[in-house]
Formats: C-alpha cells, structure tokens, sequence
C-alpha cells in the first residue's frame, strides 16, 4: 500500500504514558520520542503513531501499512513468556503488551517488514516463544543515560547485509534474549556474547523481520531502518 507519493507507510508503536505536561495541560497520553518518526521520514518512509487498541484491530491495522516498527519501552511482562517476576524487572504495561503482540502476530503472518527496536526485539521473540533474561548486571545501571558498545554482525545474515562491519551503538537496557523463538536466529553479538540482533531464518529468502537491541533512533547511522523502508516499499 505505497502511498501516492512513493514512500511507504511505516507504523509505529508508541509508549502510553499518565499526567503527561505540556503547557497548561495534564494529562494521560500516547507519546513517541521524536527520534523515532524522524529516523523513519530520514531513511525515505512516512511515519504514522499507533497507540495501543484492541488487539482484535491488529490484523486491519496492519493491513494499512507497508511496514511496522516496534519501539523501545517497559519490560514486557514476565508471564508472558512463562517466567515469574524477578524484583529488577520494571511494571507491567499490560495494553501495550497485548496491543503489540497482536501487532507482531498479524504483521508475521501478512509478511509485513518488522523492525523490533531494544523491547520491540525482546517482544518480537516472546511473540514466537521465546524468553528473556529479566535482568543483565551491569547493563542501564544509569536512568536516562545511553551508553554506546560495539556489536559484530553474523556473517550471512540480513543484518551484515545491511550492516557487515562491526559499530559501535546507542544502547539502554537491562534485559536481553534468552531462549530463541521459533525461527529466529541471531544475527550480531555484543563482547560478552550477548544476543545484540535476531531475525527470521527466513528473512532472507522474501520475508524481511529483524530486531535490534540497540536504539538506531538515538543515531546517524541510517542503514537499518533504510532496510526496512526500502523492503516496505516493495
């Protein structure tokens, strides 16, 4: 569904937020970090907010779009990869995590290009049956504060494709992939080992579903989301 203009339609999730300031106002809102829509509209797409809904409206919400991004925010709930709560892990943001799920769901399934950014990599594998480590020592010790680290693709993949050298990336987070969902391989690593991008096995053979760790929106480096738009385009 290109639009007329020739860029696609890119949707992206948005963090939903209470008491939220702005002038004389007070209220509960649905937010977006302006790096976001900005990376997209940057890398050749157009950029639409989605607020949670229904996650019955996932499917027709999907269907609008050439492609979806994921964006980063709270800890997906434990129980939604059979896990207890471990005390580090922050509050449930329970419509979010509902509301994007869906979203996953009906995007795989219409084969609609997927980019999961830091909790939208991390909810992508819950999606397909993953887990998460709930607590990484060491990692987004510092609120608000991004650190940078080098991560090194997978040869091979659609991530080294995009990005075959190892760089150094904007990175604030305190949990990671533990056990892969269905289908998923990992396609760069941090250092210590740490799963830094996944992607379909299938990626590369049509379909184009990719996670990143790391926060591309915080960066110059255009390459991944370039990937996405010019795979939404087609």
């Amino acid at each position: 569904m290109v639009s007329g203009t020739g860029r696609p339609l890119i949707g992206v999730t948005t963090y939903v937020e209470t008491g939220a300031r702005w002038g004389v106002w007070e209220l509960d809102a649905a937010l977006l970090p302006v790096g976001y829509p900005r990376l997209v509209q940057r890398a050749g797409g157009l950029a639409a907010m989605l607020p949670p809904d229904a996650p019955e409206h996932a499917a027709a919400t999907v269907a609008r779009l050439d492609g979806l991004v994921i964006a980063g925010g709270p800890d997906v709930e434990p129980v939604r990869y059979g896990a207890e709560r471990d005390p580090r892990t922050g509050p449930p943001a329970r419509e979010r995590d509902a509301w994007e799920l869906a979203l996953a769901d009906a995007a795989l399934t219409a084969g609609i290009p997927l980019l999961g950014i830091c909790r939208g990599m991390q909810l992508l594998n819950v999606a397909l049956g993953g887990t998460l480590v709930q607590h990484l020592d060491g990692h987004a010790e510092i609120v608000g504060v991004f650190g940078r680290h080098p991560v090194k693709p997978v040869p091979g993949t659609l991530y080294a494709d995009l990005v075959p050298e190892e760089m150094s990336v904007p990175t604030f987070h305190h949990q990671a992939v533990d056990r892969l969902g269905a289908g998923l391989i990992p396609s760069a690593h941090a250092a210590d080992g740490t799963v830094e991008a996944v992607e379909l096995a299938s990626s590369g053979a049509g379909g184009w579903v990719l996670g990143v760790q790391w926060h591309p929106e915080m960066d110059e480096d255009l390459r991944v989301m370039r990937g996405l738009v010019r795979a939404a385009g087609r």
